[in-house]
């Protein structure tokens, strides 16, 4: 499984999204801090949750970065986060 298919995964099991992107934008971010040959390093994530809902900017992302910390264990360096209403 990629690191992008993974990241989708986790954050469906936790969060059951009715909407979720998952982008890997390491070739954007090429010779920054982080950034690894092979990318997989800096993702951009657009969710909509029930589960994120009524939560503040900081909550949410902290809520995210903590389902993802295995993923940030394993290489992952920065994440761009988008949380836009449930449907």
């Amino acid at each position: 499984m990629s690191v992008r298919d993974d990241i989708e995964a986790k954050l469906t099991e936790i969060f059951a999204p009715s909407a979720i992107e998952v982008i890997d934008d390491s070739e954007r971010h090429h010779g920054h801090a982080g950034w690894r040959e092979g990318g997989n390093t800096h993702f951009r994530i657009i969710i909509a949750s029930e589960k994120l809902d009524g939560l503040s900017r900081i909550e949410q992302h902290r809520a995210i970065n903590a389902a993802l910390s295995d993923q940030f264990d394993a290489g992952l360096h920065a994440l761009a986060i988008k949380v836009t209403p449930s449907r």
